[in-house]
Order: structure tokens, then C-alpha cells, then sequence
């Protein structure tokens, strides 16, 4: 399976098609990224695990999030207000 990150990572140009989001508006596809990267990054943090693995979630939201929302939920997450559950 790394194997298999690795290659989509190379080839790697913008956020794919996510079937769990079928509408034109990615908010929902980039909160979900934004979270998953966060729940992973402090799962594999934890077990000293890989980091591409979280890399990837990293990416998509980067390519589909508006640089004022990232800066947004990183001050909350710093405040410990974040919405989410991380």
C-alpha cells in the first residue's frame, strides 16, 4: 500500500475526484481532508509511523481549501476552539 501512496504522490497534481463529494462546492471535501490530515498526522505522531501517509490528505486540502480558511482553523486549533473533532 505505500508503494501505491508513493506513486499517486509523484503523479500528483490537484485534489482527485472524491465520490463522497459529487457537487461542484469541495467545502465539505475540504473540511473532511482538513480533519483526516489532523487525525492522522497525531495517529501515525503517536505509533512514530510514517509520514506519507498523511501526506497525501495534506496535499488535497492545500489544492482545495482557501488560504483564509486553513488560517482560520489553525489559529482556532491553536486557541483549542477548533470545531472539529481531532
Amino acid at each position: 500500500m505505500t508503494e501505491d501512496i508513493k506513486t499517486k504522490m509523484k503523479n500528483y497534481k490537484t485534489a482527485p475526484l472524491d465520490s463522497r463529494f459529487p457537487n461542484q462546492n469541495q467545502t465539505k471535501n475540504c473540511w473532511q481532508n482538513h480533519l483526516d490530515f489532523h487525525l492522522c498526522e497525531k495517529a501515525m505522531t503517536a505509533k512514530a509511523g510514517d509520514v506519507s501517509m498523511y501526506e497525501w490528505y495534506w496535499r488535497v486540502y492545500k489544492s482545495l481549501c482557501p488560504i483564509s480558511w486553513l488560517l482560520a482553523w489553525d489559529d482556532r486549533g491553536a486557541a483549542c476552539t477548533f470545531p472539529g473533532k481531532i
